[in-house]
């Protein structure tokens, strides 16, 4: 199960922030640090960085978009991220993510209803050998077939 988050608190994103802006790349050092204590990165959060950095809303705006794993809203209890890349592609991978969306209702990037399970697509997990693969709250998992697809979206509702 993915940790409990906090509700988003103005106060606690300026914390976070003073805390980071001095690291190298701060920018995305803080970004993580945000969505690690909130789940997701805020829309008012991005001016509180941009400020903080001495860099345009748009700057700022611009790596949160770049980056596929920052969030826009709150995630579901469990976060399934299946692998979209070329290697996870040609072992199967497309019709293991159909499969995922039919069985929770959902499209990729979307969360479901009841906002227990998140269906993500990531862009390399780096288990190219033993494609496709995917990840169920920070456990990676090689040799996705629809069985073990079945057995993830199973334990993911729960």
């Amino acid at each position: 199960m993915t940790a409990a988050f906090e509700p988003w608190n103005e106060t606690r994103g300026a914390e976070i922030i003073a805390e980071h802006a001095n690291q190298e790349g701060a920018t995305l050092v803080i970004l993580h640090a945000i969505q690690e204590a909130f789940g997701y990165v805020p829309e008012a959060a991005i001016p509180m960085v941009a400020q903080a950095l001495n860099l345009s809303r748009a700057e700022v705006h611009g790596v949160f978009t770049f980056y596929h794993d920052f969030r826009h809203k709150p995630a579901g209890r469990h976060v399934l991220k299946l692998c979209r890349a070329e290697a996870c592609q040609a072992a199967g991978g497309d019709v293991l993510a159909a499969r995922a969306e039919a069985k929770l209702g959902v499209s990729l990037g979307s969360t479901t209803p009841d906002h227990r399970v998140t269906l993500e697509p990531i862009y390399c997990l780096g288990l190219c050998a033993t494609a496709p693969s995917a990840m169920l709250d920070g456990r990676l998992i090689g040799r996705l077939d629809q069985n073990r697809l079945d057995a993830l979206v199973a334990e993911a509702q729960r």
